[in-house]
């Protein structure tokens, strides 16, 4: 086996391909996607040498198995998680070689959600509007691979990297995210604001790549009735009629008709999804 590709042989609970998205669609309709951790992504791409926008797995809950088809420099991270290669131990958040033909098994993840494994020289499925990120919501790129689908990967050309810092855990047990209140923050009472900037919510199993949807505290609106569907945007917190927050992830509409009380900073998105269900989240409101 010495062609440059990679087989699934245990596709996992969902696995996708991914890469930092496809940025200045909007205005067509078309969200940016893209890996949720965006910094593990660039972390297992410096590992195994690539440029950080190579696209990788992103795997969910359970990890997947792959069978390289060539010698091939691989770094799982984001999400920690037991990592083996025809059953011995390997390293999770550094670079490994493996040899054509032996399995790496991505275990299921013991803290956080969403491992990445990375590939020297990237999964080159064609690109679609710049990216080869899977959008699971308008279809867009490559479908999430199955047993026996076989990915083709890049010229590996490039030396692995090294990093001078421990990789990430994981998220903390309660998630802190800071929030910019508006654009339609007037359409909730006084009271909700308060009730949204200071009691506790909880991540729902209902959650995916399009959104976090939060139990808890139910918002009440001071203004009733239908708003026009507006622009939606990455970290938006959109609330709808049954009050309960939703955090959109990379996977979001681009327009919606529901009020978004605030907006999350994207640099604390990360940490939002890699969140198990159950985890507690507060937002805290800042300018």
């Amino acid at each position: 086996m010495t062609d440059r590709a990679v087989a699934v042989v245990r596709a996992g609970a969902l696995t996708t391909v991914q890469d930092l998205g496809r940025t200045g669609h909007a205005h067509l309709g078309v969200p940016r996607s893209g890996a949720l951790d965006p910094a593990a992504v660039r972390l297992v791409n410096r590992l195994v040498g690539n440029a950080e926008e190579a696209a990788v797995l992103e795997t969910t809950v359970d990890g997947c198995a792959l069978r390289p088809r060539c010698a091939v420099t691989v770094a799982v991270g984001g999400a920690p998680c037991p990592v083996r290669v025809d059953g011995r131990p390997a390293a999770w958040g550094s670079a490994f070689r493996v040899a054509a033909g032996a399995v790496v098994e991505i275990g299921a993840a013991v803290r956080g959600l969403r491992s990445y494994v990375a590939f020297g020289g990237g999964i080159d499925v064609e690109p679609v509007l710049g990216s080869r990120s899977t959008d699971l919501l308008s279809g867009l790129g490559p479908e999430p691979p199955a047993e026996g689908t076989v990915l083709p990967l890049g010229a590996d050309t490039a030396v692995p990297g090294w990093v001078d810092a421990p990789p990430w855990p994981g998220p903390p047990d309660e998630l802190v995210l800071r929030v910019r209140l508006g654009p339609r923050d007037d359409w909730f009472t006084a009271r909700s604001l308060r009730t949204f900037a200071t009691r506790a919510y909880r991540v729902s199993p209902a959650s995916n790549r399009i959104g976090l949807r939060l139990d808890g505290p139910a918002l009440e609106r001071a203004v009733p009735g239908e708003l026009a569907s507006e622009g939606m945007v990455l970290g938006a917190v959109q609330v709808p009629p049954d009050g309960l927050p939703v955090l959109f992830l990379a996977d979001h509409p681009t327009t919606g008709g529901y009020p978004v009380v605030g907006v999350v900073r994207e640099a604390d998105l990360g940490a939002a999804a890699q969140a198990v269900p159950g985890t507690a989240v507060r937002f805290v409101p800042v300018r």
